[in-house]
């Protein structure tokens, strides 16, 4: 302490000498340098440089943790279930997961860090993806922080779907009761908003970083239609293809505006829709080579056999192919998922 008294006392002498001799201004501060070992000017390169903050890429984001997939029959596989000699994980034998499904094609086009986890299940609606189906913990439940990329499927159970569907197969042919089942598919369709926006908000709650891509339904039938199909005239599938439409468009406004929130904030993560209404066009139940099973009954015990009006391989090759080219394409603006770099 003495000695930084005694170069301060030097320094100030100095400076009011040289001061009184009318020494340059800039001589000074290299004298007090010298003097005091202060205020010298830094030369080279800093020791370290601070961590830079660098936005992912929509694929970075979506390979960073762990693949979950959700949803309903059409995600889970229903309509090849039959083709798989042993379930793909446990409870698949209740919920028809089946390797068939779209979800392990997925899976094998990307790395993903924390592993795929498949969990869809075959009847599925909102309110049971979040509380659970057959005795088994709820779907939403295998959701953690980890989970990077979330598919599902749903909705069309809550819209009743296969309620109506069998409703219009089983009226006599010259009967109109399919298309008057309307007033009540709309209100399920409308009360639908809140519930998927509830499961939504979980999801977000959840795994606050990850991309959530939710996936519509195919148009059943050709447009227009060709001709009757399965005791379905042309006017019944006009108003089921409809009915897919409406739902496809509440579902997809919920997730639109779910993400306008998102990035409004400049949150991480998203909430992606995908459209599938014209994914299998062409290929509609009725085509020689249709993506959808069509009307199948178990002789023996006269039901309808569940892969009915689902996906068939082909159909869950083209759901792969959607699911794929959303992932590599992004929600349609910038991620705000953000790495630290230290280079």
């Amino acid at each position: 302490m003495a000695r930084h008294r005694a170069r301060v006392a030097v320094a100030a002498a100095v400076g009011i000498a040289l001061a009184l001799a009318c020494v340059p201004l800039g001589v000074i501060p290299k004298l007090a340098c010298a003097a005091l070992d202060a205020g010298c000017p830094v030369t080279g390169e800093p020791g370290g440089r601070l961590p830079q903050a660098v936005r992912l890429t929509p694929v970075q984001v979506a390979q960073s943790g762990a693949y979950v997939a959700l949803g309903d029959s059409y995600s889970s596989g229903e309509g090849v279930y039959d083709l798989d000699r042993q379930p793909v994980n446990d409870g698949a034998d209740r919920c028809h997961r089946a390797s068939g499904s779209y979800v392990p094609l997925v899976s094998g086009a990307f790395h993903f860090g924390g592993g795929t986890a498949f969990y869809a299940c075959s009847g599925a609606t909102t309110a049971q993806l979040l509380s659970g189906q057959h005795g088994q913990q709820p779907q939403i439940s295998r959701v953690g922080p980890s989970a990077s990329l979330v598919t599902l499927s749903i909705g069309g159970n809550d819209a009743g779907f296969t309620k109506v569907l069998t409703g219009c197969i089983v009226k006599l042919p010259w009967s109109s009761a399919c298309v008057e089942q309307d007033a009540a598919v709309e209100r399920r369709i409308q009360q639908l908003r809140p519930s998927m926006l509830k499961v939504l908000r979980e999801l977000r709650t959840r795994a606050p970083d990850a991309r959530v891509i939710v996936l519509g339904y195919p148009r059943p039938f050709p447009e227009p239609p060709t001709g009757g199909v399965d005791n379905l005239s042309v006017a019944d599938q006009r108003w089921l293809n409809a009915v897919t439409r409406r739902l496809n468009d509440t579902v997809g406004s919920v997730v639109a505006d779910f993400d306008r929130a998102i990035a409004a904030f400049g949150a991480p993560g998203s909430m992606e829709y995908v459209d599938a209404y014209e994914a299998f066009a062409g290929h509609e139940v009725g085509r020689p080579q249709p993506y959808l099973n069509g009307l199948e009954v178990d002789v023996e015990d006269l039901t309808v056999n569940a892969r009915s009006f689902h996906p068939t391989a082909d159909g869950y090759r083209r759901f792969a192919e959607l699911i794929t080219q959303q992932i590599a394409a992004g929600p349609g603006r910038p991620m705000n998922n953000l790495h630290l770099s230290a280079s």
